[in-house]
């Protein structure tokens, strides 16, 4: 007898049920057939695989490292099964979406809590890039759907002819700092020549491949170069630096005054945020996403 699944299966209900006769009402057979399935496979592995002294069925060493390595192995089979179940009917597996951390993920919670209610069974995988790391992520297959990508987006993407983009809206831009910062107290608009003298707060562009972009700074300015827009903002709060901001993400700051801002002679212009995914993919769960966030009023605050 070679290993199988269910002689497996019998291994782990009888450990689980502390008994052959329990396991066999679990398993709705007969004792006299568990105990037949045991002893053949101890026989071919040439193992003890249960202690059958006392009242309980406890495993041995052998049976413990079986039926912890066999239970890997139940669990992926019970999972290729309900991802093939899952496959016919039209729902995906998994969808891998990348959010550009321009977008506050508190702005997806709504969206995931509506999509759970439909009782898809994909698995939601949400990844965080910066600028050209957004693009990359779904040119490279990491990303099935990505959200609020910025700048232009890449030749490799637009030439390929195998994604749609599209815009979600104009990213308004606001020059924020602290209160305490230097330029709080500066005329304006703030000529670049000084805004050059302060320390800038930039977000690294999380492309691993392509080429990355910076954005926002001024030849020859400090700069504080931060992970996500995030910590762009609390680092700006904290007045360790100055720069643009999303209006959309310095609003509370800025209505509570941790954050004041200030015109600039040089203003940085509104730019597309955007949705882009590849074209031949037709999965039920990229469906349900690009229907809700093309409906009015459900990418509002994100930009």
């Amino acid at each position: 007898m070679n290993l199988t699944l269910e002689a497996l299966r019998i291994l782990d209900t009888i450990d689980r049920k502390g008994s052959f006769a329990a396991a066999a009402v679990a398993l709705d057979r007969v004792p006299s057939a568990l105990t037949y399935t045991v002893r053949k496979l101890e026989d071919d592995l040439d193992v003890l695989l249960f202690d059958r002294r006392g009242h309980r069925a406890r495993l041995t060493e052998a049976g413990i490292e079986l039926l912890t390595e066999g239970r890997h192995l139940l669990q992926a089979a019970e999972e290729l099964e309900q991802r093939v179940k899952r496959t016919a009917t039209g729902w995906e597996v998994e969808l891998r979406i990348v959010v550009d951390s321009m977008i506050p993920f508190e702005m997806m919670i709504p969206l995931i809590t509506q999509f759970g209610q439909e009782d898809s069974g994909t698995r939601l995988r949400f990844a965080e890039e910066v600028m050209t790391g957004a693009w990359e992520s779904l040119l490279y297959g990491r990303a099935d759907l990505i959200l609020g990508a910025g700048g232009e987006c890449p030749e490799e993407i637009l030439m390929s002819g195998e994604f749609t983009v599209r815009s979600l809206g104009l990213v308004d831009w606001v020059f924020a700092i602290a209160p305490g910062h230097p330029l709080a107290l500066a005329g304006e608009p703030i000529p670049s020549a000084e805004l050059q003298l302060h320390r800038a707060v930039a977000v690294a562009d999380s492309s691993r491949s392509m080429a990355a972009r910076t954005s926002g700074l001024l030849t020859g300015q400090e700069t504080l170069t931060v992970p996500s827009v995030r910590a762009k903002l609390l680092a700006q709060v904290a007045g360790l630096g100055c720069g643009y901001l999303p209006r959309a993400v310095a609003a509370p700051y800025l209505a509570a005054g941790t954050l004041i801002e200030k015109q600039t002679t040089a203003t940085k212009p509104a730019g597309h945020c955007q949705l882009a995914w590849r074209t031949a993919a037709r999965g039920k769960s990229l469906g349900w996403f690009l229907d809700r966030l093309s409906e009015a009023g459900a990418l509002a605050g994100m930009v």
